[in-house]
């Protein structure tokens, strides 16, 4: 029995050697249908341009005469387009611009097909993004230079606005003011340059900037921030007319006249440290019989409602002021302090008659030089001032001057 299988099992195995050798090296083309398998050249070297729930697809094309078409498929297959081949020179370039895509990254496939329906193994490209409102929502405008935001020229009529390093996908930020003439005026700001000049810019009024992206380089789409931002508001200095000064001579002011000179002198427009000269061309000095603290007064003959700072110019000598106060008001009629600058409640009775204090101002010098001083933000009208002098250079109540000068923004 056992030798009967061994003889089956090798009869069995001489039919399975005798068909195979029977079979041709071109049996395979019963499964093709007597049809070879021909592949179309590919797509080569594809990039992606995103843009705005859209994005552009470039390649070279194939070198192949025979291509005909591309179909491009994404959405696992569902979603598809055709871009005719207008070409077979590997240095042009195909574009297929796909639209009405979601905010998120796709997969592509690119299949090059020949008149008769063949077609190229496929190219894949991968993480091929569309940007949309996600993307938008996230921008901010180019920051502004907040320690130096503006400089007014020498012209006092044109203003640079200084902007930081921008973002290296800013392209440009439009920055919209309104000039002397009332109209308003846009400026493009691109990305290599920090600032932008305003042109005969009427002060005080709005200056708008906002700003532009793209997602990456060669993106076929801009991106704008939401909303604009505002720049700090823009003033110049202009200097009170000194043309318009006179003493105000307030009870307990310091004496006028002293040594003859005069408190006029210290608004004639000078800018030098003047000496004693016992005339109205010199320094002012007082005779020091009010004690310190003590005060003088000045009428600047008109109503500023956003005077700004102070520059003040000692004697070439002594009893310059070194810590004074610098009040301000509007209209004195109630408001005239019938206390001592140096009564304890002196400074709570100008308070309550409506007095501002618009400064304090410390030197740690001798007090000559000119220094210059800001008042408060948003000081209410001013027409009258009074300085509170509390120390001077050399202790004693004498206070010498040469020159006071005040400005406003405008």
């Amino acid at each position: 029995m056992r030798n009967n299988i061994k003889i089956l099992t090798a009869i069995s195995l001489l039919v399975v050697v005798m068909y195979a050798c029977s079979r041709k090296a071109t049996d395979y083309e019963s499964f093709l249908d007597g049809k070879e398998i021909t592949y179309p050249g590919s797509a080569q070297n594809v990039s992606v341009l995103p843009g705005k729930y859209r994005l552009m697809l470039q390649w070279h094309p194939s070198p192949d005469p025979s291509v005909t078409k591309y179909v491009v498929y994404w959405n696992n297959y569902a979603d598809s387009t055709i871009v005719q081949a207008t070409t077979h020179e590997p240095k042009d370039t195909i574009e297929c611009l796909i639209s009405n895509l979601q905010e998120y990254s796709y997969t592509f496939f690119i299949n090059s097909y020949d008149d008769k329906g063949n077609k190229s193994i496929v190219t894949e490209v991968d993480n091929a993004r569309a940007y949309g409102s996600i993307y938008q929502n996230s921008l901010q405008n180019r920051p502004i230079n907040i320690d130096t935001p503006y400089i007014v020229q020498s012209n006092q009529s044109d203003v640079l606005l200084n902007f930081l390093t921008p973002d290296t996908v800013n392209i440009n930020t439009v920055v919209t003011y309104t000039n002397t003439s009332g109209a308003t005026v846009k400026e493009n700001l691109s990305a290599d340059n920090g600032g932008v000049l305003l042109t005969n810019y009427k002060f005080g009024t709005p200056v708008t900037y906002q700003s532009s992206y793209t997602p990456k380089r060669g993106a076929i789409d801009t991106f704008t921030t939401l909303l604009p931002d505002t720049v700090p508001t823009i003033f110049k200095y202009v200097e009170c007319s000194k043309s318009l000064f006179s003493a105000l001579n307030l009870p307990y002011d310091i004496h006028d006249n002293s040594y003859g000179t005069h408190i006029e002198s210290i608004w004639d427009g000078s800018s030098d440290i003047k000496g004693y000269t016992g005339d109205v061309h010199g320094a002012f000095c007082s005779d020091g019989q009010v004690p310190l603290a003590n005060h003088f007064s000045i009428d600047l003959g008109a109503t500023y409602n956003n005077i700004s700072r102070i520059q003040e110019i000692g004697r070439n000598c002594c009893s310059n002021p070194i810590d004074f106060e610098v009040w301000g008001i509007a209209d004195t009629t109630n408001a005239v302090s019938q206390l001592a600058g140096n009564d304890a409640n002196w400074k709570t009775d100008v308070l309550s008659k409506g007095w501002t204090l618009l400064t304090e101002v410390v030197r740690g010098d001798d007090g000559q030089a000119a220094v210059t001083a800001n008042f408060i933000d948003n000081p209410p009208p001013v027409r009258y001032i009074m300085i509170r002098v509390l120390k001077t250079s050399d202790g004693g109540s004498g206070t010498n001057l040469s020159q006071v000068t005040f400005w406003y923004k405008e």
